[in-house]
């Protein structure tokens, strides 16, 4: 018997079976709606859209993690007094309340869209906040997932955030998207629920609700009414793995002790004290962005200190690398973020937003060094978006002056060329393969047609991670990865094989990561990254490294 295999990019390994099932049809634009002054009309709307952020933000306060930060970015995008505006005008003009809702939402879409880059990752984002207003606006039940009897696989073309942070993964045990790519929001959430989950799927659209499907997040495979033999199959090896993940103890090592540090990205002391009960060796990301992004002032020193000794607290005598403000773009911060530029993926954001204010990074710095008194661990520090050396030079000297460790992420093209000059000047460096892999390859990562190329697996950004690995090796300076990249563990080995010293994922991806590196030797890891490097693309270099490592 023939079966039918769809395929997409595996971005969470695992196996789920079970039937379709597919997200709540968006809600009905009524054919014929009464006409509403504008000021009313902006009254209800703004009703309606308060509703709608007040139940995404009380989310956010059951969620954690990056589940958290995407509730709480589109809570403040439906508060957006920009969005009222937009529909103010449109009510002016004679349409109705929703036809008004819905021409806004699109208009904006359109300026994310035009910007290019992680703005436009916030479209889906913005799709959500229009059918969850007009479903306000009309009486109709709120989008959403459903909550099936059985086990089953969620199946869309795009998974909102909101959808996606609220999944049972009890309920849901596979997700399969037609849409999205290796670092969406889908797959960053999904990760840190440890669902299975398999996007920019060919054919999917067409898959009929109640279907029974196998989702294999390793493979990237959908496999339409599944061989009960090969479902057991890959059921089996699949338990086989989530019990290496389940019982690996650290600390990080290939088969013959090589040494690795496996670590976990966090954002909040939520998000740590749930990292510290696995065996990770300490953060590799500690994002700051949490306690400014929903704040129209910038927080005090001591307030910055007080949510960082909370993590510093929960790892104990681990250590934490923790990460300046890494705001701009898709995460405008009221007090600090340039307004309106024409492409803000490409503007003032991360280290820059320091370099344009250094007051903004003078305190944030004396908050992390007021925090690590007290810490029982290292505390290393590192800043986003560094472009050049006496970038580097800059912020090494700030951050050694508050007695801490510095280092600098790897993000950007002309960072990875030079990282033997900004080495000169860090005791570190971190690769972040999300952003190198979009800027490197000039591709929306967020756009379905060119998910290829910011598939983590490409080998042109390989080849620049294995250029900074070797800086690092040449320095004798630590090299990390803490990109989406590092949650993958066969690309784990790859990156390894590279010369990287350090692995950051999701605290749910790291054991995995740790237990599949122990079952490896280097000179496997270094045979499979060499064949990913004369790979021709992504699949070619998965394949070439599947061959070395088993």
């Amino acid at each position: 018997m023939s079966t039918t295999v769809l395929h997409g990019n595996g971005v969470v390994p695992g196996i789920g079976v079970g039937p379709v099932v597919r997200p709540m049809p968006r809600p009905e634009l009524p054919q014929h709606e009464e006409s509403l002054d504008a000021e009313t009309g902006a009254e209800r709307f703004s009703a309606a859209a308060a509703l709608v952020a007040d139940r995404l933000a009380a989310r956010a306060e059951h969620a954690s993690g990056a589940a958290a930060d995407v509730l709480r970015a589109t809570s403040s995008l439906a508060r957006d007094r920009g969005l009222v505006e937009l529909v103010r005008t449109r009510l002016t003009e004679g349409s109705g309340i929703c036809a008004s809702t819905a021409g806004a939402i699109e208009e904006l879409s359109a300026m994310f869209a035009a910007a290019g880059g992680l703005m436009a990752e916030r479209i889906t984002d913005l799709e959500d906040i229009r059918d969850r207003v007009i479903a306000e606006l009309t009486g109709q039940p709120e989008p959403g997932i459903p909550m099936p009897a059985v086990a089953s696989v969620l199946c869309a073309g795009d998974l909102a955030p909101a959808d996606t942070a609220g999944l049972d993964p009890a309920a849901i045990v596979a997700i399969a998207t037609s849409l999205g790519g290796a670092t969406s929001h889908t797959t960053i959430i999904a990760r840190q629920l440890g669902i299975p989950c398999v996007v920019g799927t060919d054919g999917l659209d067409d898959v009929a609700d109640g279907t029974a499907v196998l989702v294999d997040g390793s493979t990237g495979e959908v496999i339409l009414d599944p061989d009960p033999d090969l479902a057991r199959e890959r059921q089996d090896a699949a338990a086989v793995a989530r019990e290496a993940a389940a019982t690996w103890r650290g600390p990080g090592a290939t088969a013959d002790g090589h040494a690795v540090e496996i670590l976990a990205n966090v954002q909040d002391g939520a998000g740590a004290r749930k990292a510290a009960e696995t065996h990770v060796q300490g953060v590799g990301l500690f994002r700051t962005e949490l306690g400014f992004l929903e704040r129209d002032v910038e927080p005090t020193v001591e307030e910055q200190a007080a949510v960082y000794r909370e993590v510093f607290a929960a790892m104990g005598e681990r250590k934490v690398v923790i990460r300046t403000l890494d705001a701009g773009s898709d995460k405008p911060v009221s007090f600090a973020t340039i307004k309106d530029e024409p492409n803000p993926a490409l503007g003032v954001r991360g280290m820059r937003l320091g370099l344009r204010d250094e007051g903004l990074m003078d305190r944030q710095l004396d908050a992390m060094a007021l925090a690590a008194e007290e810490s029982p661990g290292p505390v290393w520090v590192m800043a986003p978006m560094v472009a050049a050396e006496d970038e580097a030079e800059w912020f090494g000297a700030k951050v050694r002056k508050r007695g801490l460790t510095p280092g600098v992420m790897i993000e950007v093209p002309s960072a990875a060329l030079h990282a033997d000059r900004i080495l000169r000047h860090v005791d570190f460096v971190s690769i972040g393969t999300n952003d190198l892999s979009q800027y490197a390859f000039a591709a929306d990562r967020m756009a379905p047609s060119l998910a290829r190329l910011t598939d983590p697996w490409q080998p042109a950004l390989l080849e620049l991670i294995q250029r900074v690995a070797q800086a690092g090796h040449d320095a004798g300076k630590p090299v990390g990865v803490c990109g989406e990249a590092a949650a993958d563990p066969q690309l784990g080995c790859v990156l390894v094989g590279l010369g990287v010293t350090s692995l950051s994922a999701a605290a749910t991806a790291a054991p995995l990561v740790g237990a599949t590196l122990s079952g490896v030797t280097l000179r496997a890891c270094q045979a499979a990254a060499q064949a990913a490097l004369r790979a021709k693309g992504p699949a070619e270099a998965r394949e070439g490294a599947a061959e070395h490592l088993g």
